[in-house]
């Protein structure tokens, strides 16, 4: 079997949302910047912890996943991101700008129509901050078809953790290996 895509959000995993106070993690580093689309004049401002890009490099680095950004900051994910986190260039699932106004239209994730059509039969850990049940319920489906699929789902005031990446270790781990003939 093939690596797992390992599909990253920004949004509510890296970039937590605040809290009730308006409050972002202590552990998290303000960064202003220019998303496409937007002037140098009006930056977004965006709250970083500086442990993720080494948290995710070290599960990165044992070749059990294949990294890739799926998320709305699309390809400014590589060129505004990925950087202040010390993380390489990753390829990006090119989601569309959809015209909602909830993540969840149909009941569940947005982006899960479009993830299922770019994944096709590739097994997948997906972290992402706004699944819902029937998204879980979509992941059991694939996997119990054959198609290893884990979501993680951070909470979305606290973002990434180090335990949701010891699970997704765990996770690939014990899936099996291609052979190579």
């Amino acid at each position: 079997m093939r690596p797992p895509y390992l599909l990253l959000d920004i949004d509510g995993v890296l970039i937590p949302f605040p809290d009730a106070a308006g409050s972002a993690p202590a552990t998290h580093a303000r960064h202003d910047v220019v998303s496409t689309g937007r002037s140098a004049a009006n930056p977004v401002t965006v709250w970083l912890n500086p442990d993720h890009g080494r948290l995710l490099m070290d599960v990165i680095r044992t070749g059990l996943v294949t990294p890739v950004w799926c998320t709305s900051w699309r390809q400014d994910a590589t060129t505004l991101i990925g950087p202040l986190l010390d993380l390489p260039a990753l390829p990006h699932v090119d989601l569309p700008r959809p015209q909602i106004t909830t993540s969840h239209p149909n009941g569940y994730l947005w982006k899960r129509d479009h993830v299922d059509a770019w994944l096709g039969d590739a097994p997948a850990v997906w972290i992402d901050d706004d699944f819902t049940s029937l998204d879980h319920a979509w992941a059991a489906e694939r996997t119990a078809k054959g198609t290893p699929t884990l979501l993680v789902q951070p909470a979305p005031h606290l973002g990434l953790q180090p335990e949701h990446l010891t699970e997704v270790t765990t996770w690939v781990a014990q899936l099996p290996v291609a052979r190579v003939a």
